[in-house]
């Protein structure tokens, strides 16, 4: 058994690592038996050379990331159009078996998109919804997890001479996207490999085990013991310690930190803050944490008001409701009266009523129903406004105190439409770790002080465990070896040679 590091190493998040279970390591070989966990992006690593206006070339294909460190040098694992068109040889056949996805947050996920897409990418149904919500509802460049849209291709052209190049759903190729049921063992060409659920502050997040004849390893994936999922990780360290590993790679994101708090603890807090108040509650959390989203609407409830969520958040739920194999009932329902969906003004700003348009030499007013405020949004989005549980900011201005209104970043213009008074801000957030989210929390505080907000009310809890909770998992799951990942404090794991346990500090392939 090799593997081989390249990413997650002395820093948190961007977690690439390749398990080879020794019978071939040769991409010319039939019997290719490698694994990646994970396919991760370094924040910290793409912010040394990147920010939102200097990004990569998509023209160069692979050949920046590359180049600058950000995706390994390994041949058989890249798509065929970033590599032709720059002049690089790919390969018939993909030179590893699979992606194994612990979740679909970023630093685990994003660099999918420079996979060929005839790699399988193995994850639990949770993450394929929360992945097809983000590739359909964003915009975003180098964001294609699930489908492959084809680029430098052109095809010849149905009448005339000559080609055009292909765009829209033409150049568009599923991924070979393979979903896994919890605890249920599957075979990948010589490991036998079980999904076991662990909590962290995103839907489906699991840990993995793989076994062959030589090793047995526990991938922890990011875990936390104070989300609302608690019991799947105790679960996971229950089956761990039976399962017997020889090698456990362990995330140790807050392996520095003992502070613990839980979602309850922010719905008690946050309830307490409301449940008095008389103008608009305004909350920010991040839109994938379903978590959060349960402790503001019970938060919403238990004040007599309504949780007013985005449409972005309202396609996840209505996915989420839709899919038979996800327990029914676990998120709130979009047909609940304590839940509403949000509709900025887009384009024309329509919706709101208020804007006149001209047809031919008549200005007026277009009603609710009319095809033109439809075509202002995107598809995903149409079918909400057809429901009875959308408002628009006339409803957060005429009568603030019923409502609890999610709104990020993006979203703080809307308070010049909403104009709060005696409003309230809570931020369910991280705090700010780098200088890019530093000058974006100022700008926040700008938006908050303008519109009579502050104080900001910081409520937040990690996604993550604290030490003391790694350290008592690591030690009951008494692994042979301990490779620590996805941590910038790795020496902190090494009191755990006091407990028999090799550990052993991984190593940054390049």
């Amino acid at each position: 058994m090799v593997l081989s590091f390249y990413g997650g190493v002395n820093e948190i998040g961007g977690n690439k690592i390749l398990v080879d279970n020794g019978n071939s390591s040769d991409s010319s070989k039939s019997n290719i038996s490698s694994l990646f966990l994970d396919f991760g992006m370094s924040f910290s690593k793409a912010g040394d050379y990147f920010s939102e206006f200097l990004q990569p070339r998509k023209l160069n294909g692979v050949v920046d990331f590359i180049e600058l460190g950000l995706l390994p040098k390994i041949k058989g694992i890249y798509r065929e159009d970033y590599l032709k068109h720059c002049g690089i040889n790919s390969y018939e056949e993909p030179s590893v078996d699979g992606v194994l996805l612990s979740h679909a947050h970023m630093d685990h996920c994003a660099y999918i998109h420079h996979l060929r897409e005839d790699i399988p990418i193995y994850m639990r149904k949770e993450s394929e919804i929360i992945l097809r919500v983000l590739e359909e509802t964003g915009k975003a460049s180098f964001a294609e997890i699930m489908n492959l849209k084809k680029s430098f291709h052109y095809v010849p052209k149905k009448r005339g001479e000559g080609y055009k190049r292909l765009i829209g759903k033409e150049c568009k190729v599923k991924r070979d996207i393979r979903t896994i049921d919890p605890y249920s063992p599957f075979e990948i060409n010589g490991f036998e490999i079980t999904s076991i659920p662990v909590d962290h502050s995103l839907p489906g997040s699991s840990a993995y085990f793989l076994e062959n004849d030589n090793e047995a390893i526990v991938y922890s994936g990011d875990i936390r013991f104070h989300g609302r999922n608690k019991r799947d990780s105790d679960k996971f360290v229950q089956k761990s310690q039976k399962f017997n590993p020889t090698i456990l790679l362990c995330e140790g994101t807050r392996i520095n930190e003992n502070s613990k708090g839980t979602e309850e603890d922010i719905e008690s807090k946050a309830i307490n803050l409301i449940k008095d108040h008389k103008g608009l509650a305004i909350v920010n959390y991040p839109i994938r944490d379903l978590d959060r989203l349960i402790t503001f609407y019970n938060v919403a409830k238990n004040t007599d008001r309504i949780l007013a969520i985005n449409s972005k958040q309202a396609y996840m739920l209505k996915l989420l409701e839709n899919e038979e194999s996800i327990e029914k009932n676990k998120y709130p329902n979009l047909k609940d009266p304590n839940i509403v969906v949000y509709f900025p003004r887009k384009k024309q700003g329509l919706i709101s009523g208020e804007h006149y348009v001209c047809y031919g030499d008549d200005w007026k007013i277009i009603g609710s129903a009319d095809e033109e405020i439809k075509k202002e949004y995107e598809i995903w989005e149409r079918e909400f406004l057809e429901e009875d549980n959308i408002i628009t900011y006339k409803n957060l201005r005429e009568e603030p105190a019923k409502y609890v209104f999610r709104c990020d970043f993006f979203e703080l213009k809307e308070l010049i439409d909403i104009k709060p008074e005696n409003g309230l801000y809570i931020h369910s957030l991280t705090e700010p770790f780098n200088e890019e989210m530093e000058i974006d929390f100022k700008r926040v505080q700008n938006w908050l002080n303008h519109f009579n907000l502050l104080p900001i009310h910081p409520m937040h809890v990690s996604g993550h465990a604290s030490g003391k909770e790694i350290l008592d998992m690591i030690r009951e799951i008494n692994p042979e070896k301990l490779y620590p990942i996805h941590t910038e404090n790795i020496g902190c794991f090494d009191i755990l040679e006091d407990d028999g346990i090799e550990v052993i500090h991984p190593e940054l392939k390049l």
